[in-house]
């Protein structure tokens, strides 16, 4: 029997057709012999699922009808790219129940919906590689490369649009003019909420916890900040202070038995390798009890880089590797819970927009004073004939004596602006 014979062929389904389906199709396409050499797999793109049959440069069979692919008994693997939450879970569950292998790229589904799909899947394998910063192997890294390690923390640039906007802005640019020069290269879409309130962070933050520490949260069950509010001021005070701003997902354990995890802003030290990381890019610190800290850095997002990581799923399947979707046998997962607030301990910035007057430094200084927060620096800049700014930067205190800070500070006759805060994270 001639080789070629006996090679085994999977047929794979593409659900979505957009940048990042097209771009699988064309690599896997393009590359086919080698990806054969590298699975002994021949790996064929069999179908696509599209809103619209308008593309008429996509040379395999395309259909607007999704039960087309899900009820196939030819296609072997679906691979669905066609973002949302509930309707991408719905396609994710019919593929399992029709024994097809899932890949997916979807963070959002992911975020709320991981755990029922470990569930569900049995021994169906289940990729999702894409779903977390586009190019960067962060998952594989985690579940397979890092294993033995017990992980002490994660901390990461996980989203290119708020770090493209950060970088515009650290050189001087206001946030409108950074989002809108995001939105013209693409990096920012027109509606760019979840890049901007930190959700996206948080998809992928959760997806990483889940491996890394086997806990099951929900986005509700954790702190989730943005870029709102911050300004160019800021930008400026952390770089007199020889800090840099970036929106970080944060996983930190803290004991055996707590996590930390947060999404917002924090003033990292200039010199740290995160604050290196400019433009669009993503980079993510893993710091493992035996490796000690190891730092990956590439492309968040872009159809080629994005269809690397997808195809880098549908390989590992046809090679026929299975092991626990979240990295964890179920009945063997860690009993760690989220930290309480009271015992999340940080050093704060905080810009305060007050009357110009005599008493207004003492009334506040009596203020943090009241909950135990001492100043450590403070610079006041004249605004106008009435007000000035006043930043500062706070020794070490606890997330609940600053939040009951900021709210007695807001009641203040002196304040005239809701108090806004960054973390100092000194990584």
């Amino acid at each position: 029997m001639d080789r070629q014979d006996s090679i085994k062929t999977i047929n794979v389904a593409i659900i979505g057709v957009g940048t990042v389906g097209r771009s699988v199709i064309e690599i896997l396409q393009q590359n086919e012999e080698i990806i054969l050499a590298r699975t002994g797999v021949r790996i064929k793109a069999k179908l696509g699922i599209a809103r619209r049959i308008d593309n008429k440069d996509i040379n395999i069979p395309l259909s607007t009808d999704i039960d087309d692919a899900l009820l196939n008994p030819d296609i072997d693997m679906v691979v669905e790219l066609m973002g949302g939450v509930d309707m991408a879970y719905k396609v994710a569950l019919k593929a399992l129940e029709n024994n097809k292998s899932l890949v997916t790229a979807n963070k959002a589904m992911l975020a709320y919906h991981r755990h029922e799909l470990e569930k569900k899947r049995g021994d169906i394998p289940i990729g999702f590689e894409a779903s977390v910063c586009g190019g960067i192997p962060i998952i594989r890294i985690l579940r397979d490369g890092l294993c033995a390690n017990k992980i002490l923390s994660i901390r990461g640039i996980m989203n290119g649009t708020s770090n493209y906007i950060l970088s515009k802005m650290s050189n001087g640019d206001s946030f409108e003019v950074a989002l809108k020069d995001a939105q013209m290269l693409g990096y920012a879409e027109a509606d760019p909420s979840l890049d901007i309130n930190g959700s996206d962070s948080a998809h992928k933050l959760l997806i990483l916890a889940s491996l890394a520490y086997g806990i099951h949260v929900d986005m509700e069950d954790i702190a989730i900040e943005g870029l709102e509010g911050l300004e160019v001021a800021d930008m400026v005070f952390a770089r007199e202070n020889d800090y840099v701003i970036k929106l970080l997902g944060i996983a930190s354990l803290l004991d055996s038995e707590e996590l930390l995890l947060r999404v917002g802003l924090y003033m990292i030290p200039k010199d740290s390798m995160l604050a290196k990381v400019d433009g669009a890019m993503n980079a993510i610190s893993v710091i493992g009890d035996s490796v000690g800290e190891s730092m990956y850095y590439g492309a968040g997002a872009g159809g080629r880089q994005t269809a690397s990581s997808v195809i880098s799923d549908i390989m590992d399947i046809a090679r026929s590797k299975t092991s626990p979707m979240l990295g964890y046998v179920e009945d063997s997962k860690r009993n760690i819970k989220l930290v309480s607030k009271d015992r999340i301990l940080s050093k704060y910035y905080l810009r305060l927009e007050v009357l110009d007057k005599e008493g207004v430094l003492s009334v506040i200084a009596n203020t943090l004073a009241k909950h135990r927060i001492s100043i450590e620096s403070l610079v006041q800049k004249n605004t106008k004939t009435n007000t000035a700014t006043l930043q500062l930067s706070t020794h070490t205190s606890t997330e609940v004596q600053m939040q009951e800070a900021i709210m007695d500070l807001s009641t203040l006759k002196e304040v005239i602006k809701k108090p806004f805060m960054i973390r100092i994270e000194e990584v």
